[in-house]
């Protein structure tokens, strides 16, 4: 019986939080550069590699933009700092999995 309330308990979280489950995340501290890829889209790269396009779509980037991460690893819904101001990462995806 505990085993079964185990597997539903956890079934039940993946459906009603699959954000928690599903959101990316990625290592941005190894990035070398950025590209501003219109006003609110960054590409993120490890010398010539792209490594992860994060979207901050309250925030307005331009090409002179400052930027500077909170912490090394981050996730959608993190804060990033751009010119300043704190704003939310809404998407993260790896190069692996986006196309830019």
């Amino acid at each position: 019986m505990g085993k079964k309330m185990v597997v539903l308990l956890a079934v039940a979280v993946t459906l009603f939080s699959p954000c928690i489950v599903f959101s990316d995340c990625v290592d941005l501290g190894r990035a070398t550069s950025w590209y501003v890829q219109g006003g609110h889209s960054i590409i993120f790269y490890a010398g010539l590699m792209p490594i992860a396009h994060v979207d901050v779509p309250y925030c307005a980037l331009n090409p002179t933009s400052s930027i500077r991460l909170l912490k090394s690893y981050v996730c959608e819904g993190d804060k990033i700092i751009i010119d300043g101001i704190g704003c939310t990462i809404m998407n993260v995806s790896l190069s692996s999995t986006g196309s830019y």
